[in-house]
């Protein structure tokens, strides 16, 4: 559901509940068209396929609750950001390239737990790695730069294509991915890895 809210009216109200496994948790995103949380700006508290009617620019988002991606074209394609609680004053805060946001979806439940196997040819071949925590720069621990599968068995993970969490990111919930172009790479080189954590 995405709504326009007058900046007036938007502080005062009690925010949206939502029930989540763990308890009552607020489930919100604001997206601002102007820098800094100035301007025009909406609230969404639950998947949203199209945002493009509702706002042609964005650049500043708060999230309220929940963990959320953020993608640059309709229909959850294009470019990704995964933004877990907290502000981001301007586009570049999130990593973004632009101030083009089309779609955005809440990540599923949470997990307290995380593992993942990493392995360096497609199709789980090569040398393998197993993680259960964040990796700021793979190449510390692994001697390649590239990732050509991966087997998520608990928890949702973020790779990164820059060392300590920058540029383009993917996101891959549990399952297999036997190839890069599977969790939507062009190429398969990730320079870290975060744990999705906050939701």
């Amino acid at each position: 559901m995405l709504t326009f809210l007058p900046r007036a009216l938007a502080e005062p109200r009690r925010p949206l509940l939502q029930s989540v496994g763990r308890g009552l948790d607020l489930l919100r995103i604001f997206f601002y068209e102007d820098k800094n949380f100035q301007g025009r700006y909406y609230e969404c508290s639950s998947d949203c396929p199209e945002l493009s009617s509702h706002f042609s620019r964005c650049n500043s988002i708060r999230v309220e609750g929940g963990t959320w991606v953020v993608y640059e074209r309709p229909q959850y394609t294009g470019s990704q950001y995964i933004l877990m609680r907290g502000e981001y004053p301007t586009f570049q805060s999130w990593n973004g390239f632009n101030d083009s946001i089309r779609s955005c979806r809440l990540i599923g439940y949470p997990s307290s737990r995380h593992r993942m196997r990493i392995y360096e040819r497609p199709d789980f071949g090569g040398q393998m790695m197993e993680l259960s925590e964040d990796l700021p720069s793979l190449q510390d621990r692994w001697r390649y730069r590239d990732i050509h599968s991966a087997h998520v068995q608990e928890g949702t993970w973020v790779f990164y294509e820059s060392p300590n969490y920058r540029g383009r990111q993917y996101l891959l919930e549990k399952g297999e991915f036997r190839r890069h172009s599977e969790w939507g790479a062009l190429h398969p080189v990730v320079g870290s890895i975060r744990r999705v954590v906050d939701f």
